[in-house]
């Protein structure tokens, strides 16, 4: 018995995640990001990390064509920045009013995030629509702040019990 489109997306609403935006920047297409809750680490020795990206996406194609990106992870306050980075603007429309800056390794950095982690790519696997890209952590921020959550169509944030 097969499992259709719809059956899959309802299991996976069941499975809370955390939103990231993924962000690269290449001299020709210039800065891209896009919001992904398919992020995980691989490897603590060595630090590495995965997101998978849709194959259509121009965010998506400049992590590929320059090997590196970053991963924002983003925090109970940025649910806007989220959907700014999740589409229906053009890219230069997401990062208009996002607080960024360039990383070491040249990767765009949402400083208002929990996190950002510089990576290079060391990996990458076409797996039905979605490239895995795993990463080879470079550099780390880490910042104060409670993350976003998202889990059954809607964000959520952590009980403070």
């Amino acid at each position: 018995m097969s499992v259709d489109a719809s059956q899959f997306k309802n299991a996976l609403k069941l499975w809370a995640s955390g939103v990231t935006v993924v962000t690269a920047q290449s001299e020709q297409q210039g800065l891209k990001g896009m919001t992904a809750t398919s992020f995980s680490s691989v490897s603590v020795d060595p630090p590495q990390i995965l997101v998978c990206l849709n194959q259509n996406t121009d965010t998506g194609a400049v992590v590929l064509e320059q090997k590196q990106f970053a991963v924002n992870i983003l925090g109970t306050e940025q649910q806007d920045v989220s959907n700014q980075f999740a589409g229906g603007g053009t890219q230069e429309e997401r990062f208009a009013n996002v607080a960024w800056e360039s990383g070491e390794h040249g990767a765009p950095l949402l400083t208002e995030s929990l996190a950002s982690l510089e990576c290079k790519v060391v990996d990458q696997v076409l797996a039905g629509t979605h490239w895995i890209v795993i990463g080879a952590v470079q550099k780390v921020v880490c910042r104060d702040g409670e993350p976003l959550l998202y889990y059954s169509g809607a964000y959520r944030q952590l009980s403070q019990d």
